[in-house]
């Protein structure tokens, strides 16, 4: 019997059980501070060796690696290169530690950095580098993979498709982490996590780390009703605090299994413990489900699609949903001038002004003479996921612009379209199926467009039966009415009716229409599209690809009668309303003062085009200290504010950072040589020993400079001796101290602990994933649980000062 069968056999039974914490475990059997724990464990075989035994006797299914931080990006802040070994090494360590009967899960972690197109790192870069990992875990005899504590779901896609790429057909975990607000660091919500990961290839998906058993129950509740595959649980033995020098977490092993049977009803299908969780836990968490069946998913599959931040259902609401029409080039001088000069500035108006009226996903065409489109729509897909939360629709009549989207895509995407065209149709449903997106049917055969419902339907069931055998399922489609325009063809709208119909009662298919195409040279058009809306609606319509801007679902008697052929070549329709002129409207981005412009862009995160309106703005002779001062500063205080609302998230934070910084460096050579005695004050900035995370300290650093305080970056990893020397050296007003992890957050208290000794009077802020407020206080510090609420204790320093 394969791995992969046994674990799926499992599951049909009972819920599998993981294992527990491997850091904590490793620090009580000596592992020294501050060290790489992964090449630690290469030269002391047998102390991970008794962890793994430990954890496999007290009744761990699946035992971890100890890989968790073995990517080439963390090894090589410890001089390590050679990848590959490392984890091969520590997959066979695990294998030779336990039974046979024991799983085990080559361990896949974060590297601590946001993912291209919500980042910096470059996509196929860090897809390649976790393949580095994978293979030396495969050739190490791994039964499954484990990617968890991840942040950012860019990040976790590309360890995904790492994996699905590297090793076909092992079975493949991954868990996200969560802020106590319910998202990711990067603004993901559990339900479209769960979306984006089942549909990419995970064979389980749920959340790790950051929160007690109470609070990740809640996060897994959310995702059952979606998930088409069996959760995951790994919560922590409670929340961290310090006593005595030491982290401790509360919750004893006896309380912490109380949650099991509740995990599983929710449709866990596997659970264990992370930080401070022991053998001892596990051991609990066995007894506790001992002899508990597991729960199926409610779902063997699902049709809906997801952004960063949001997920769109089709088919659970009666009111179709609306796909915004507007990013498409043709017809749109503006846009199209804009994608040949490489911007995408018009698409984001579009993008924000579809949003605001009432589109659910958005449809991004940008095809168009003279660029290359696959180069144009990686650009397009960077604005859009930070400029909006709507899911996307790729589409493209090329199918390699369409892979190279739906493989950057954070999110399930949605393919506009498929339609019977022999190995094009082939391809685009095998990219479909590779990156787990929906796709819409066109009901087309080569060149030829049948006017009927019943032509119509021999093409979608063709269409559906070579999907079928790929895997993709029913839930994966929306079939496409084929709206014709009915001032040529005046049974066009009664056929496109009449198939929307057939697959809403016949096929059981999602349905939508391209509504705009009815109207084609007819006066007063939104009229008729409106019209034709209601009409689609009552027959089960799905979707409609329109202009939002544009609906009311106003039902009007002259059009209904142009709809069911009632009036013939449309003559009293277009008698009535030719008399109205036709307002044609292109969507131009609107003109405003250059003062105003620049707020928006910050606001926005337009790190395109900051440098073009500062540039309109210094030749209008504004006031370069003017434009900070009144402009800038309040713009990008307006973010924060946003931030705190959880209306922005880590991603439009630096964006709208990045953009401040530009404009900023742009103003910089302007300005008058004066000091600001209430901002010029030196913040020292540094993440502890023994962790090597920076991006929390990093989005930090960004944020203070731009309030223009003089920020001194001390670097990661960075020991309390040094800070202290670096102290007295340039005797700065406050120190932030950043620490990811919970074996390195008492390494903060060693700092200020010395930092007294030593009679040094700077203040001190502490933060971190892990950090709570009530733990800042107990080693005397501020708490700032982000950028923006950096800012705020700063201000409120200088101020005293």
């Amino acid at each position: 019997m394969s791995k992969i069968k046994s674990i799926a056999d499992i599951l049909k039974v009972r819920p599998l059980i993981l294992d527990g914490a491997t850091g904590t475990e490793l620090y009580k059997r000596g592992m020294p501070q501050g060290i790489c724990p992964e090449i630690w464990c290469v030269d002391n075989p047998k102390t991970i060796q008794a962890v793994h035994a430990d954890y496999a006797n007290a009744g761990s299914d699946i035992v971890y690696t100890c890989t968790f931080g073995a990517n080439e990006y963390k090894l090589r802040q410890y001089g390590e290169r050679d990848v590959y070994t490392i984890n091969k090494k520590l997959a066979a360590i695990a294998r030779k530690a336990v039974k046979d009967d024991v799983l085990i899960a080559g361990d896949i972690g974060p590297t601590g950095s946001s993912v291209h197109p919500l980042g910096a790192a470059d996509l196929e870069a860090r897809i390649e580098g976790f393949k580095e990992q994978v293979r030396g875990l495969r050739d190490g005899g791994v039964d499954l993979f484990i990617i968890e504590t991840m942040m950012d779901i860019q990040e976790a896609r590309a360890a995904l498709i790492a994996a699905k790429e590297e090793a076909p057909g092992k079975f493949i975990t991954v868990t996200m982490t969560y802020e106590l607000d319910g998202h990711t660091l990067g603004g993901t919500d559990p339900v479209s996590a769960l979306i984006t990961l089942q549909s990419l290839g995970a064979d389980m998906v749920g959340c790790n780390c950051s929160t007690g058993p109470q609070n990740m129950l809640k996060i897994i509740k959310q995702m059952q009703p979606f998930a088409t595959v069996p959760l995951v649980a790994k919560p922590n033995a409670g929340m961290p605090r310090l006593v005595k020098s030491e982290t401790v977490f509360d919750m004893d092993a006896k309380t912490f299994a109380q949650f099991a049977n509740k995990f599983v009803l929710a449709g866990v299908g596997a659970i264990g413990g992370c930080c401070g969780t022991t053998p001892e836990h596990i051991a609990q968490l066995k007894k506790k489900l001992r002899g508990v069946k597991s729960v199926k998913p409610k779902r063997t599959s699902i049709s809906a699609i997801s952004s960063v931040r949001k997920t769109v259902v089709f088919g659970q609401d009666k009111k179709p949903i609306i796909i915004g029409e507007c990013i498409n080039p043709t017809g749109k001088k503006a846009l199209a001038q804009d994608l040949r000069e490489g911007k995408f500035s018009v698409g984001r108006t579009l993008a924000k002004e579809q949003e605001q009226n009432g589109a659910d996903v958005l449809d991004v065409n940008v095809g168009t003479s003279g660029i290359d489109e696959a180069h144009v729509i990686e650009k397009a897909l960077q604005t859009l996921v930070q400029a909006t939360k709507l899911p996307l629709c790729i589409d493209s009549s090329n199918p390699d612009v369409i892979g190279k989207a739906l493989r950057l895509y954070p999110g399930r995407a949605l393919i506009n379209s498929i339609s019977d065209e022999g190995a094009k149709s082939k391809r685009l449903l095998g990219l479909a199926r590779k990156y787990g997106a929906m796709f819409i049917l066109l009901p087309i055969s080569g060149k030829t467009i049948p006017k009927t419902a019943a032509q119509r339907e021999k093409i979608i069931t063709h269409i559906l039966k070579e999907a079928k055998k790929i895997g993709i399922t029913k839930d994966d489609i929306l079939v496409d009415g084929l709206v014709l325009t009915v001032s040529s063809q005046p049974n066009a709208a009664k056929e496109t009716i009449k198939t929307v119909e057939l697959c809403s009662k016949k096929l059981k298919l999602n349905t939508t229409v391209g509504l705009s195409n009815v109207s084609f040279g007819l006066p007063q058009r939104k009229i008729i599209n409106n019209a034709f809306l209601a009409l689609l609606a009552k027959k089960g319509l799905t979707a409609a690809i329109a202009d939002p801007a544009q609906l009311n679902y106003k039902k009007d008697k002259l059009a209904l009668d142009v709809l069911l052929a009632k009036d013939k070549d449309a003559k009293d329709y277009v008698a009535h309303y030719s008399k109205y002129k036709q307002k044609r409207k292109e969507a131009l981005p609107k003109k405003i003062s250059a003062k105003e412009q620049i707020r928006k862009y910050i606001i926005e995160g337009n790190r395109e085009d900051i440098e073009i309106i500062i540039r309109e703005a210094i030749r209008a002779k504004e006031d370069p200290q003017g434009l900070i001062n009144d402009v800038m500063i309040p713009a990008i205080t307006e973010v924060g504010e946003l931030f705190d609302k959880k209306q922005y998230f880590l991603p439009q934070l630096i964006a709208s950072a990045e953009t401040m910084k530009k404009g900023f460096e742009k103003l910089k050579p302007l300005l008058k040589k004066k000091e600001d005695i209430k901002n010029k004050i030196v913040v020292f900035l540094a993440t502890v020993k023994g962790d090597i995370h920076d991006i929390g300290k990093n989005i930090v650093a960004l944020m203070l400079q731009n309030y223009g305080f003089k920020v001194i970056d001390l670097g990661k990893d960075v020991s309390a001796a040094k800070i202290i020397r670096e102290i007295k050296k340039y005797n700065p007003a406050v120190v932030g101290l950043s620490a990811l992890m919970t074996t390195t957050m008492v390494n903060m208290k060693e700092v200020i602990d010395l930092a007294k000794k030593e009679n040094l009077r700077c203040k001190f802020i502490v933060g971190g994933a892990v950090i709570t407020k009530s733990y800042a206080q107990s080693i005397g510090a501020e708490y700032a649980k982000d950028g923006v609420e950096a800012v705020r204790i700063l201000k409120k320093i200088s101020k005293e000062r």
